[in-house]
């Protein structure tokens, strides 16, 4: 009787136990051909068919086989991110599932407490707080020292700044994201903050997430939606003021709206500090909102031709001065609009040099489901200049001070404006 028992529970156990196996198959499959694709692309479609010298065959030798003793898809992604680090260059990367939103503008975790973070001289100093934020009710200020987020400890990613011996601007702005990432979360929890205030006196704060705000903007093919910030304001003595997160067609209007409504304005600075970038093609149709004459701000070179990020005026052009802002968190479109406006003598540069990832690219699902970026182009200035791994350097080179934040002061944009009020008085 026992072993018709047991029998009867085998046989009940293996339409299971064959499904489990079929489902653990077909996920090692998919990791196979994860990797296929990723190693697949970089040969057949990255811009340099020589990849700079590296041997990309010898490559698949030393990676194909560790795909076979991953244990998870996370793991696999890690295993794919080392690879394309061979690669030494910007905008090469594995985006897990988990962290595309598929409906990011119904998503009910985006939240936040209302500040904006930088690494200043190996401290994470809080560089804007929003006046109508939990943060600023809770007492926190532009100027403060972040030491701890939860059980993350803030000078474990400021470090590798003074660490880094090279590229300083690319891990600044990693260690910086990866502490805001941390900052936000879920809507309606909790961030416990360990932090110095303006007389370096060590207090403590828990704040609840609010949501974040902003506009969300519609995917584009597989680069999902964002959400976008936008700010428009005069500063003192008529000077214009535009701020934007991250180039997106959704903000293009509202910039072009910006620039129009400050015709009389004797300069405007638009303010990329922090902007990652996003569609290239924007940076071209803002510059033309400031140009009287067809230029162009640089050109992308791919495997077959090369595309350039040509400027026709518009109507009627904003003829008064620009200043653009930047640091270590600008990059790709930033960079592109930053140097070609430079370069052209259009706009004066202020700021700190940015993260020197220009690479424009471009995103492809794998089947796993993460999205893989990979880079198609290899952009240059007007003038032959290549900005991967280097950055922008500014004309006026200003660093952020926790003193003069801490009086309510940017040195940056303080630099900009000042430079505006000069060229005028030399008119």
């Amino acid at each position: 009787m026992k072993k018709l028992v047991l029998i009867a529970l085998l046989l009940a156990a293996a339409p299971v136990l064959a499904l489990q196996g079929a489902r653990r198959e077909s996920a090692i499959e998919a990791r196979r051909e994860a990797f296929d694709v990723v190693w697949r692309t970089v040969k057949e479609k990255h811009f340099d068919p020589t990849l700079g010298g590296l041997d990309w065959d010898r490559v698949r030798e030393r990676y194909a086989p560790q795909v076979e003793t991953v244990k998870s898809d996370s793991e696999l992604y890690a295993l794919l991110q080392q690879m394309l680090g061979e690669l030494r260059q910007s905008h090469f990367s594995i985006i897990p599932p988990e962290a595309v939103i598929e409906d990011a503008a119904s998503d009910p975790s985006n939240g936040g407490i209302g500040i904006d973070l930088r690494i200043i001289d190996d401290l994470a100093v809080i560089t804007r707080v929003d006046p109508a934020s939990a943060a600023h009710r809770a007492g926190l200020r532009a100027g403060f020292v972040i030491k701890q987020i939860d059980q993350t400890i803030a000078e474990k990613f400021t470090s590798r700044v003074s660490q880094a011996a090279q590229s300083q601007s690319m891990i600044r702005l990693l260690a910086t994201r990866a502490l805001m990432s941390r900052v936000e979360g879920k809507t309606d929890s909790t961030v416990r903050l360990v932090y110095l205030d303006g007389n370096n006196r060590q207090r403590e704060a828990v704040i609840k997430r609010e949501p974040l705000g902003g506009e969300m903007s519609e995917p584009f093919g597989n680069f999902p939606a964002q959400r976008t910030f936008f700010e428009a304001r005069r500063l003192e003595g008529g000077v214009g003021y535009i701020r934007f997160n991250i180039f997106v067609m959704i903000q293009l209007n509202k910039i072009r709206a910006a620039i129009r409504s400050m015709s009389d304005a004797p300069g405007i600075i638009i303010d990329l500090r922090g902007n990652p970038g996003g569609i290239g093609a924007m940076a071209n149709a803002i510059a033309a909102m400031t140009e009287t004459r067809q230029t162009s701000l640089g050109t992308m070179k791919m495997r077959a031709g090369h595309i350039n990020f040509a400027v026709f005026p518009q109507k009627d052009p904003f003829m008064g001065k620009v200043a653009i802002l930047i640091d270590g968190g600008s990059a790709s479109t930033s960079e592109v609009m930053a140097a070609g406006m430079q370069e052209i003598g259009r706009a004066i540069v202020v700021g700190e040099r940015s993260a020197g990832a220009a690479l424009p690219s471009i995103f492809t699902k794998l089947p796993t489901g993460a999205l893989f970026q990979f880079a198609i182009g290899d952009f240059r200035t007007p003038k032959g200049t290549l900005v991967e791994g280097r950055g922008v350097t500014p004309d006026l080179e200003v660093k952020l001070s926790r003193r003069e934040l801490l009086r309510g002061r940017d040195s940056q944009l303080d630099a900009a404006i000042e430079h505006i009020r000069k060229q005028i008085a030399l008119k």
